[in-house]
This record gives structure tokens, sequence and C-alpha cells, in this order.
């Protein structure tokens, strides 16, 4: 194996933990913000437990974050939660460096 070789399947290597650790944050930041809006819900115990749960699945349905977005958005607005779409995203992107941190926190 050459140098070249060696070199390119290290890259290889980092891009896949990189996308990994990716995936990891971005399903505990779900499960953060499943908890968070469940509490506006007025949720609690295993039916705030399952919200979560389906906020972590709903990331699945397309590319980015549209789709958790969209479901938080759907489930206030049909429970009357006066939170805007700017408080929404904003502690989207807060739980998101929080799940960073506790990840690389346990590494």
């Amino acid at each position: 194996m050459t140098t070249f070789d060696k070199r390119e399947e290290g890259f290889e290597r980092k891009f896949a933990l990189d996308e990994e650790m990716k995936f990891r944050a971005m399903a505990r930041r779900n499960r953060m913000l499943g908890a968070w809006a469940a509490q506006k819900l007025g949720l609690s115990g295993a039916d705030a437990d399952a919200y979560a749960k389906a906020v972590v699945a709903s990331d699945f349905e397309e590319a980015g974050d549209h789709d958790v977005f969209r479901k938080i958005r759907k489930d206030f607005d049909d429970k009357s939660v006066a939170v805007s779409d700017h408080q929404i995203r904003r502690t989207m992107d807060e739980l998101l460096g929080k799940a960073v941190q506790q990840l690389r926190d346990e590494a």
C-alpha cells in the first residue's frame, strides 16, 4: 500500500467517524428537543418519553432539520402553545451544541 493509499484510507475513516458523530449528536439533540417540547405541551412520564421518541423518528422523513421543526411547530399549533418559530430554532441550535459537548465529554 502506498503512502497515498494510506492517507486516503485515513481520510475515509475520519469522514466515517465524523458522520457517525454527527448522526449521534442529531439524534441526541432531537431527543432533548422532544423532552423540551413535551414539557411545553404539558406531557410527563411515559407520554413525554413517547413524544421524545416520536420527535427522533420524525427526523428520518427527509434530510435536514425541517421535518423535526415541522412536527414540533404543528404539535404546538394543535395545542395552542405560544412558542415562536425563532424560539424553536434557537432551542434546536442550543440543544445541538449541548449534545455535541456531551458526546465529546463521553469520548
